[in-house]
């Protein structure tokens, strides 16, 4: 298959990028393609207009805010798999990152097309609603910030405007010893992910968990927030929650098709729960007191 017709755009500027889109009609934004050229070349999607970013500096800058990891949404995934800033300070990204297609996808891949796409099984967007980043967002008119989990509003499909691009994800500062895991259940490593769990555990003084944030992917058409099991884990020893916290994910809302119907897919998320709950319970560093 080959895309239907359409004019290829390479702007300099983020300002430039901004008036082609709020000037052109029927155009895309092109970030790492590893989504959208498939989509391209299948009709799915037949723009008039391509916008490429790649050539707009300052769209793919790494570097850590105040303990926060702030990542330019034209930043590759492999650049942050590889990043030892990430992996300091949000170590669950690179976890993720693992099981993103492969190194070529990944080479090209970014993080904000991944994030803008929001397909229901891909990982990074599960791994943001756990974490729950702010985004920014810009238009012509000036930049505003949403909290992710404020973002999708269904399949493939988030409340930025079609004249606005994201420019940058901002992960909150990583709570000292906590413990992360991320999991996810797919036919073949680089598949897609049938479903996925992406768990962060911060203990407390006593060895309780603090607080916990979870996010479950494949159950819907967008990641969910799983807060009830949060709730259960919230202030207890881990090891007494575990199968309340997997109840609480088994009566998450699902959809189901016919290669995977719902039932299944809860009972995955269940597995991969507990799983992840394990793994992050291990990476967990209680606070020690001399």
């Amino acid at each position: 298959m080959k895309p239907a017709p359409f004019v290829y755009h390479a702007p300099e500027t983020l300002d430039e990028a901004l008036q082609l889109l709020d000037t052109l009609g029927n155009a895309r934004v092109l970030a790492g393609g590893q989504s959208l050229v498939p989509m391209l070349n299948f009709r799915v999607a037949q723009p008039d207009h391509l916008i490429d970013l790649g050539r707009i500096p300052g769209l793919n800058a790494l570097e850590c805010r105040d303990g926060a990891v702030s990542i330019g949404a034209m930043t590759t995934q492999r650049t942050i798999e590889r990043s030892a800033l990430v992996r300091q300070h949000c170590p669950i990204l690179l976890d993720a990152l693992e099981h993103v297609g492969h190194q070529q996808t990944r080479n090209r891949g970014t993080i904000g097309g991944s994030i803008c796409h929001l397909d229901p099984a891909a990982e990074l967007p599960v791994v943001a609603m756990a974490l729950n980043p702010m985004l920014e967002i810009a238009c012509r008119t000036g930049m505003r910030t949403l909290p992710f989990e404020a973002f999708p509003v269904g399949y493939l499909t988030s409340v930025m405007e079609p004249n606005e691009i994201l420019t940058r994800i901002e992960f909150p500062p990583w709570p000292h010893g906590a413990g992360w895991a991320f999991t996810e259940f797919a036919r073949r490593p680089a598949d897609f992910a049938i479903v996925s769990v992406a768990a962060m555990l911060m203990p407390g003084e006593d060895g309780r968990v603090q607080q916990a944030n979870i996010a479950v992917g494949g159950l819907g058409s967008t990641p969910i927030r799983a807060t009830e099991a949060e709730e259960c884990l919230s202030g207890a020893w881990l090891e007494e929650r575990i199968g309340q916290a997997a109840e609480a994910v088994r009566a998450l809302p699902a959809d189901g098709d016919f290669n995977h119907p719902a039932e299944y897919r809860l009972d995955l998320a269940d597995a991969l729960l507990r799983r992840a709950l394990a793994s992050a319970s291990r990476r967990m560093k209680v606070p020690q007191h001399v």
